[in-house]
């Protein structure tokens, strides 16, 4: 039995076609109890961007693909301990931290936020990543 189950794998020739990559990556990866969302921005899995220009709208469909992903691993957004948030601009940590509030009201991760001059793609705004757990005798209900 393998020790981790990547989730949503892929190669970053078909994420980012105007950029020279072949990386062969994945969305989330459990590991044990233990659950790894990789940064998750304004984009659906189709690749279709979702607010463009709107930080709010990409931190929900952010946080739309979190619950997915989390959902898919085994979890739920309710068993979250740790986020960090990347934005682009100073001026989008209240639309995007209020958006992920909602998701999050009651969870109390612990929380890091970084200001960054720019993400994989310029119309990115904000991105979110998540390390999630897995009770012992836990089951997802969807």
């Amino acid at each position: 039995m393998p020790t981790h189950t990547r989730i949503r794998m892929f190669n970053t020739k078909q994420t980012y076609p105007n950029q020279a990559l072949d990386n062969d990556l994945c969305q989330a990866v459990r590991a044990g109890n233990t659950i790894y969302v990789r940064g998750q921005i304004g984009t659906d899995f189709d690749g279709n961007l979702i607010g463009l220009g709107d930080p709010r709208a990409q931190a929900e469909q952010a946080m739309k693909n979190v619950k997915q992903l989390l959902e898919e691993a085994g979890s739920d957004l309710s068993h979250i301990v740790k986020t960090t948030t990347y934005l682009i601009d100073p001026r989008y940590r209240e639309p995007v931290y209020q958006e992920v509030g909602k998701w999050l009201k009651g969870v109390f991760p612990i929380s890091t936020g970084l200001v960054i001059s720019g993400l994989g793609q310029p119309e990115w705004l904000m991105e979110i990543d998540v390390i999630a757990v897995v009770p012992d005798d836990w089951t997802v209900s969807v």
